[in-house]
């Protein structure tokens, strides 16, 4: 079955960086719209970036525009969230998210789902 595997997670101060992955396997990776979702305790999950088939187009909510970066490795099955001064509101644990084709932001439409990683941010 199709497999999606975060890391990257951890404890920071306000004002650090951190750079989450997720590896796939048991798809044809390059047929796949990839995003990052998190989730604060007590908050619905919420949508933080997309990425298009081959990288060409990216997405981000407005909150973390500037300061995370999303991109893909087609050849390694892999995507990646660079996250750059990082406040405490972007504690959560994130999760690496595949959707057939297109990138969107609803998190309803996202097929497959990793277990997540968690990220603290302390101020």
């Amino acid at each position: 079955q199709v497999q999606l595997v975060e890391s990257g997670g951890g404890l920071v101060q306000a004002g650090g960086s951190l750079r989450l992955s997720c590896a796939a396997s048991r798809l044809t990776f390059n047929n796949y719209a990839m995003a990052w979702f998190r989730q604060a305790p007590g908050k619905e999950r919420e949508f933080v970036a997309a990425i298009s088939l081959r990288g060409g187009n990216t997405y981000y909510t407005d909150s973390v525009k500037g300061r995370f970066t999303i991109s893909r490795d087609n050849a390694k099955n892999t995507v990646d969230l660079e996250m750059n001064n990082l406040k405490p509101e972007d504690t959560a644990v994130y999760y690496c998210a595949a959707r057939l084709y297109t990138a969107v932001v609803s998190s309803t439409q996202y097929t497959y789902w990793g277990q997540g990683t968690p990220v603290t941010v302390s101020s």
